[in-house]
């Protein structure tokens, strides 16, 4: 979902600037967005692999090295899917920049960039917090995983807010992209 927000966010910051690719802000957004398109990919094979470990403690014999491999592994995937929703988190900006100053006649597509921009964070998000509650499996309580992971805790925050800020812009352009009132 973050490959194809870059790709929209690539596409309407081409046809936002002047034609010359001059190093203005939408060249500059474009060029930001056709990065991220490529490192969105690579980030969603690590959050593949990490998932894979994180399955495959799930499957060892009860004991204390299940318990350790649950505990690494969920550690792991829910690291991974925070860089996910962080690099995710950081394309708002240009998006909104998008949506106030890009060509007006793509703003459906900016919608669309932020339908795809905000299941990827909500992905991000659920993932890291699924990940961070299965330290439970292992006699953690969430209390003691918000203690020992604050950082990845912070993160299921940030998350949340980055999904409002989301909501927020895009319920204030969404009339434009799909007008409703038939007056």
């Amino acid at each position: 979902m973050l490959a194809v927000a870059a790709s929209l966010t690539s596409m309407v910051a081409g046809y936002s600037g002047d034609g010359n690719d001059d190093g203005g802000e939408a060249a500059e957004i474009r060029t930001r967005a056709q990065a991220l398109r490529r490192e969105a990919l690579q980030l969603a094979d690590d959050d593949a692999s990490a998932s894979k470990a994180f399955g495959a403690a799930f499957r060892l014999d009860p004991g204390p090295e299940r318990d350790e491999a649950i505990r690494s592994a969920s550690v792991k995937a829910a690291a991974s899917s925070a860089v996910l929703g962080k690099r995710a988190t950081a394309a708002i900006d240009d998006l909104s920049w998008l949506a106030t100053r890009g060509n007006r006649s793509l703003v459906a597509d900016v919608v669309v960039a932020f339908g795809a921009l905000r299941a990827a964070v909500a992905g991000a998000r659920t993932n890291v917090s699924f990940d961070l509650g299965s330290l439970r499996s292992t006699g953690t309580g969430l209390e003691q995983v918000r203690r020992q992971h604050p950082d990845l805790w912070a993160a299921v925050e940030n998350l949340n807010a980055a999904m409002d800020r989301i909501d927020e812009v895009t319920a204030a352009i969404d009339h434009r992209a799909a007008p409703t009132d038939t007056d």
